[in-house]
């Protein structure tokens, strides 16, 4: 293929970029404010489950996110750093004003709200607004579509002009600093296709929330959830309103309204500053700016002259609000449009709040102050830095996108989760820290889910981290540093587990962190994450029979694939600790066979399946990390000239004594095992993940071809085709004859979509494309249809529910690209940062 493709992209973005109803291509669309007759629900009373409302996310990587649904309000708030908010408040808002001459109308451009969530229930919110109708099926009004970071609203059937919003952040493969800023782009594009002048206003109205998005819960006191996981309280400020006040504001190279509220010294979390803006000059543009209106109100006093003129009340008032005293600013961009003729408006939010905090006493810089500073007075500068930029960004966007694109001998739907599941890279709760001279790019950070809020599980990176590596490679390398530092610390605190608690079997503590053991996570945003590790209870972690495998693996994966170059550097900083994590999970090898041994409690990424003995999921990834291990160590040898011949030769003994029992073990003639010792018969989906992981890296494979082909044979036709026909994907553990071992079982039962994707990977990389594209199709199906977009959860069932929505393991479809060497590079991967 030739590179890019590039006059076929061109071709493809116009056809794309003009008015009217087209959905662009490899994008999730919906019609406007369509509802779901029955979307999935939660298979947890206590699991998170905000609904199928859900759009793609604006804002860069730790820097906070807003999100619009495609009923077109402002409803996700994920703002504070390691939290989330969900909540409409109809006065974020955009709104469009038409007189042809003969008639006028006016909209709020999102359906009917039901409620205010910063404000208790009670009367109608904004009752002197009129809303945009929803599409019906007699009677459509537009669409929403979205291919992350694009996302697109085309209006129809209600105005007389064609209007439509393209919607994007920065969020550009290679780039470390743009991809960090806090801010969304609004590209407006109208056109007249009538045979008379139209007068149009557009009006933007948002809310002053600085102050709102810190925890008013000092302790943030961890409770246990009913599945056994901790959570902690977030009680975020909303609705505050003291000493918040908004002002008109001209800078070179824009107009708009500037809401802050009061500054500490030093500056605290939720303290800064939001920016409404447009460019400076806009030929044929008259701009109107209300600096404040109260959005608790009727709304009339911005709604009345709206709906009449297209105007608002023109003011600059910014006096500093009481309690119970909340503040809005509009503006309005009003303009005429002869016959025939089109007018593009960009217009950005922004937003500048520098801190994140965690434990008291504790909290960092986010990564855009590296450019901007951390005086928390920047939203004007980041405004107008995207006002200057956007359209270079939007070709960057582009640029990247257009290998996928244009990969049409792919099925759409690969093509559209690709893009749209790097979402959670910026809604997951992320974290990005300012650079320091030991993280030139800063500390990086995903949360596992928000249910399960701490960060970086590294059995689930596992397979969640494969977009990370390709696109943004240096974050890779972040997190795997923060590992390596975890590695040999120990805290000895004590605390109950919690699996132990849903046995009934009592109270049970172990030691938080063991010297040697592995994390399995990087802390959570109520403590001190990178540095107070382990932070879920619901197993002991210490005793885990996957991790050290995960993290030697990773480092190797990183080392060999990152698209920027193999980094030496980083592979001797990882090195002590590669070394030191295989030798703890060996003293695991209770019978000296050079297979660790699972305990009977479960003690790997299926935390809720007991395994017994050597596993077949630890026993391949254990081989598979031995032999990364001596690859390690024979390049930095080589390299470096690092003394690693002890390892070498501890590792090679225990790889040869693995490869000598692996088979002997587990091998049932036809696939492997779940373990050697519990006698469970039935067909473990990822019992050869280590087997892909070698093969994907070029290392001496776990098991013969013959094996893995026989086992893939029969995961296919137990847990894929026995399972609802294929249809929902593929379960994690069945009988050989699709039936389930226990009906009412857990992980056993559930569609794992990080699994599923990454099984896909393994399907793909042993030349069985047609099953691996089916596999990735059943689960992208009912994730996208079943009102789950820009959530995707850890698992599905076949009785229409879910567990832990906005998971990290779903990115692992980015495992699918790894696979294919013919696909093109994502232009800007390799770039250093």
């Amino acid at each position: 293929m030739a590179p890019f493709g590039l006059s076929r992209l061109r071709s493809l973005l116009r056809r794309e970029g003009r008015q009217g109803h087209t959905t662009p291509t490899a994008s999730w669309s919906r019609p406007f404010g369509q509802g779901w007759e029955a979307p999935y629900t939660v298979r947890y009373a206590s699991n998170l489950d905000d609904g199928p409302w859900h759009g793609a996310p604006l804002g860069g990587f730790g820097a906070g996110c807003i999100g619009r649904s495609s009923k077109g309000d402002f409803n996700l708030w994920n703002i504070d750093g390691g939290e989330h908010w969900f909540g409409s408040l109809p006065d974020c808002q955009f709104a469009l004003f038409e007189d042809n001459g003969s008639e006028n109308r006016a909209h709020a451009l999102a359906v009917a709200p039901e409620a205010d969530s910063s404000k208790p229930e009670g009367e109608a919110p904004l009752s002197s607004w009129s809303w945009y109708p929803a599409s019906t099926a007699d009677k459509p009004t537009g669409s929403y579509s979205a291919r992350y970071p694009l996302s697109w609203f085309h209006y129809s059937g209600v105005f007389g002009c064609e209007a439509s919003c393209e919607s994007f952040s920065p969020i550009i493969p290679g780039n470390y600093r743009d991809t960090a800023l806090p801010v969304a782009v609004f590209r407006w594009r109208f056109r007249n296709p009538s045979r008379k002048p139209l007068k149009l206003s557009l009006l933007l109205s948002w809310r002053n929330t600085t102050g709102w998005f810190c925890n008013t819960d000092p302790s943030a006191a961890v409770h246990f959830r009913d599945d056994g996981s901790p959570e902690h309280n977030y009680l975020p400020a909303i609705g505050a309103t003291q000493g918040q006040r908004n002002r008109a504001i001209n800078a070179p190279g824009l107009r708009g309204v500037v809401m802050e509220g009061p500054l500490s010294e030093p500056i605290a979390e939720g303290q800064g500053q939001w920016c409404i803006a447009v460019p400076e000059e806009l030929e044929g543009v008259e701009l109107m700016r209300c600096s404040r209106w109260n959005p608790h109100g009727d709304g009339a006093e911005i709604w009345q002259r709206f709906a009449a003129d297209g105007s608002v009340p023109e003011s600059n008032n910014d006096r500093r609000s009481g309690n119970n005293d909340p503040v809005s600013a509009a503006m309005a961009l009003r303009f005429e449009l002869a016959p025939g003729a089109e007018l593009e408006l960009p217009v950005v939010i922004s937003w500048d709040l520098p801190v994140t905090a965690f434990a008291t006493g504790s909290q960092c810089l986010r990564r855009y102050t590296d450019f901007f500073g951390a005086s928390g007075d920047q939203a004007a500068a980041i405004a107008a830095d995207a006002l200057l930029r956007w359209p270079r960004w939007r070709q960057q966007i582009e640029e990247w996108q257009a290998p996928v694109l244009l990969r049409d001998d792919l099925p759409e739907e690969l093509r559209m989760a690709l893009c749209n599941e790097l979402y959670d890279l910026a809604s997951g709760g992320t974290l990005w820290s300012a650079a320091s001279a030991s993280d030139p790019v800063g500390r990086f950070g995903v949360l596992e889910c928000l249910d399960y809020a701490w960060y970086e599980s590294l059995d689930v990176r596992l397979y969640g981290s494969f977009a990370l590596l390709q696109l943004w490679p240096a974050l890779d390398r972040s997190v795997l540093r923060s590992f390596a530092r975890a590695i040999p610390a120990a805290d000895a605190t004590q605390r109950p587990i919690g699996w132990y608690f849903t046995q009934g079997r009592g109270r049970v503590e172990a030691d938080r962190k063991v010297a040697g053991a592995t994390p399995h996570d990087l802390g959570a945003p109520n403590e001190q994450p990178w540095d107070a590790t382990n932070y879920t209870a619901y197993q002991d972690c210490n005793l885990w029979k996957d991790l050290g495998s995960d993290f030697v693996l990773q480092v190797w994966r990183t080392y060999q694939l990152a698209p920027d170059g193999k980094d030496l550097t980083f592979l001797a900083d990882c090195w002590p600790a590669a070394v030191q994590a295989l030798r703890y999970l060996k003293t695991f090898d209770i019978n000296n066979d050079g297979l660790p041994d699972n305990g009977g409690a479960p003690d790997q990424t299926f935390d809720d399946w007991a395994l017994k003995g050597v596993s077949a999921y630890c026993g391949a990834l254990w081989i598979a990390a031995l032999e990364a291990a001596l690859a390690m160590g024979q390049t930095l040898a080589l390299e470096l000239g690092v003394d690693t011949a002890a390892e070498q030769r501890d590792f090679s003994q225990w790889l040869q004594q693995s490869r000598g029992n692996f088979d002997q073990l587990l091998w049932n003639g036809e696939f492997y095992k779940i373990d050697a010792e519990s006698g469970t018969p039935v067909v473990m989906a990822d019992q050869l993940c280590g087997d892909f992981y070698a093969r994907l890296l070029g290392l001496p494979p776990v098991v013969s071809e013959a094996n893995a082909r026989s086992s893939l044979q029969a995961i296919k036709e137990a847990c894929f085709e026995g399972f609802g026909g294929g249809r929902l994907g593929v379960a994690n553990g069945l009988r050989r004859d699709g039936t389930p071992l226990d009906p009412n079982g857990t992980h056993p039962l559930e569609v794992w979509t990080g699994i599923n994707f990454g099984l896909a990977a393994y399907y793909r990389l042993m030349g069985e494309t047609n099953t691996a594209l089916a596999i990735t199709q059943a689960v992208v199906n009912q994730v996208y249809a079943g009102g789950l977009q820009f959530r995707t959860p850890e698992a599905l069932t076949g009785q229409n529910t879910f567990r832990a929505c906005h998971y990290l393991r779903a990115m692992a479809i980015w495992a699918l690209w790894a696979t294919h060497t013919d696909w093109e590079l994502i232009p800007g991967a390799e770039r250093q940062p």
